[in-house]
């Protein structure tokens, strides 16, 4: 006897915890972006920022050969000083844009992993972004400010994808020693009170 199980489409559709939080396509903040395929909770792993590990003087190298510094960078810096190439046996996590006022946040795992975490609620077809300043160690020339240009739109956009540089500080002049008995505090003036004659 053979058993006929009639099965609509609706039971064919994975579980919502299985369908995949995010798929790519173009998007008008740069290039391609990511987007949300369903909603997401937050503080819901979305994706790991994969790819291969490598020094940094490797990513400068890889930076060079790619004709220097572009707007368009798979680089993700980790705690211990290596990078993560995106661009080398990287997934779709490489194309998540920046934002201002990000919805989402990498965090570096103890164990060097890289995963993107939802801040907030997303609703389905909104485009996941997070905050990724760029470090450029080179000069913050108009034309470099202008190829690292953000996009995203944000009432508070700070205008560029570039990290802050360091500020140098001028050393403050050395004070002058003071002889030692300038810090020694002078006496105070005891003043006691004279009796007062009555009458």
């Amino acid at each position: 006897m053979i058993l006929l199980i009639a099965m609509s489409d609706a039971s064919l559709q994975p579980a919502p915890e299985q369908v995949p939080a995010y798929r790519v396509e173009r998007s008008s903040v740069h290039g391609n972006g990511v987007f949300a395929r369903r909603d997401i909770v937050p503080g819901e792993r979305v994706v790991e920022y994969a790819g291969r590990e490598i020094t940094w003087e490797e990513a400068q190298i890889r930076a060079e050969v790619q004709g220097g510094p572009h707007n368009h960078t798979f680089f993700f810096s980790l705690a211990n000083g290596n990078v993560i190439d995106g661009g080398d046996h990287g997934n779709e996590a490489r194309f998540i844009n920046h934002s201002c006022e990000p919805n989402c946040e990498a965090i570096e795992e103890e164990n060097g992993t890289i995963f993107i975490y939802a801040l907030h609620d997303i609703k389905q077809d909104e485009e996941l972004s997070y905050s990724y300043p760029l470090i450029y160690e080179g000069r913050h020339t108009a034309a470099i400010k202008r190829e690292f240009a953000c996009r995203c739109g944000a009432l508070k956009c700070s205008g560029t994808m570039l990290a802050p540089k360091p500020r140098k500080r001028n050393p403050k002049p050395k004070a002058k020693p003071q002889p030692f008995a300038d810090l020694v505090p002078a006496a105070a003036t005891v003043q006691i009170p004279q009796p007062v004659a009555a009458g």
